[in-house]
């Protein structure tokens, strides 16, 4: 049976026994039971804990995803860009929030449209600046609703955000000054401290983010602006946040997917990481005539080279140890009795799997053995 092109090469093994094994490489690989359990128990956990999920589609950037994670309760999903806000918005995504500041002409008639598109409370974007402010409440005027927007604080990474309360009071009288904007909340996005390797160094970090947000937000009570909404927490502090009793909602993304550096930062307990892996890069052996390794056709555009190495998930049964080998490829240090054959598949955890999943325009969901259908990245480059 045909299939669509845009599947790509592998299309025609969907529903073939076997077929993990017959792929062309390098794929990206979803186990799916794993990520339905995964999108399960972080449902679960917010359901718990009474807090809202509204997790962050920067890991995954696939609608099919998205609307997993809507069905299992999500009141909506996070977007690091206005162009993955895109393409959740036309994929019919409910609950969008930019969790960046949107600027440039180009962008801010851009975001316009897609609030038209979105409609009225399906669309919020954090601001931190007065003049953005201003700007976006020109844009937001030709609206029939008011546009949606949350103050965004720094939270000890100063990446984007207000510096203090002070600031965080000016900006929210900016707002409720426009008449075009209605300041919904506050997002508070702890991401550096999302990998700190102990337990109690990185619980103890987001106590002290919480404080810092519940005296913005009884700040800004007190002076009259009514806060719906504190967003914010990663998959590194979604179990003490949860707890925390100040954020009413979480943002996580890793997740649904878990990657090396966060199955370390998890795994740091006698009860091992709370999520499954359920992404891989499958490579085959493209060489075996040096020695001391293998050569596989997973390099440098595989995998993201912003943390630590792949590590082997499938594929080997004893010691291993992957090294870059250039763009193309990867070196595989095995023993001689462990050494894969010319042609064998090997899997791997990603070592960061945001910017890898950004890599690759579809997912391969397998089932076991088998390839059961093939999902497309659709904000893949959405940057």
């Amino acid at each position: 049976m045909s299939r669509p092109p845009a599947l790509g090469p592998n299309a025609y093994l969907v529903g073939v026994a076997g077929s993990r094994d017959m792929l062309d490489t390098p794929a990206l690989l979803l186990d799916r039971a794993a990520l339905e359990r995964n999108i399960a128990k972080m449902a679960a956990t917010a359901e718990h804990h009474g807090i809202e999920l509204r997790p962050h589609v920067k890991t995954h950037k696939c609608a099919r995803i998205a609307q997993m994670q809507i069905d299992a309760g999500a009141v909506g999903v996070s977007c690091a860009t206005l162009g993955e806000a895109e393409a959740m918005v036309h994929a019919g995504i409910p609950g969008v929030l930019i969790t960046s500041p949107v600027v440039t002409t180009n962008k801010l008639r851009r975001l316009a449209s897609l609030a038209e598109k979105a409609g009225p409370r399906q669309l919020m974007l954090v601001v931190d600046d007065a003049c953005n402010v201003a700007e976006l409440a020109v844009l937001a005027a030709r609206l029939a609703y008011p546009l949606d927007v949350l103050i965004d604080y720094q939270s000890g990474y100063h990446r984007t955000g207000v510096t203090d309360v002070e600031a965080a009071l000016a900006l929210a009288r900016t707002i409720s000054e426009t008449g075009s904007l209605r300041l919904r909340g506050v997002q508070a996005y702890g991401g550096h401290l999302q990998h700190i390797a102990a337990r109690d160094e990185r619980n103890a970090a987001a106590a002290r983010l919480r404080c810092e947000v519940d005296e913005i937000v009884h700040a800004l009570e007190s002076a009259g602006m009514p806060i719906e909404i504190v967003t914010g927490v990663g998959t590194g502090t979604h179990e003490a946040d949860a707890a925390g009793g100040v954020f009413t909602e979480m943002q996580p993304g890793s997740y649904v997917f878990m990657d090396v550096e966060y199955a370390r930062v998890l795994g740091n307990d006698s009860l091992g990481p709370p999520y499954e892996t359920a992404l891989f890069v499958q490579s085959a052996v493209v060489s075996t005539q040096a020695p001391a390794w293998v050569t596989v056709d997973a390099g440098a555009k595989s995998f993201a080279t912003d943390s630590v190495a792949p590590v082997v998930a499938r594929g080997v049964d004893g010691p291993s140890q992957y090294a870059f080998f250039g763009d193309e490829h990867g070196k595989l240090i095995v023993d001689a009795e462990h050494r894969p054959p010319l042609a064998a598949r090997i899997e791997f955890t990603t070592p960061h799997c945001d910017p890898t999943v950004n890599l690759y325009d579809r997912y391969h969901v397998v089932v076991d053995d088998m390839l059961v259908d093939i999902w497309p990245i659709d904000a893949r480059g959405k940057l």
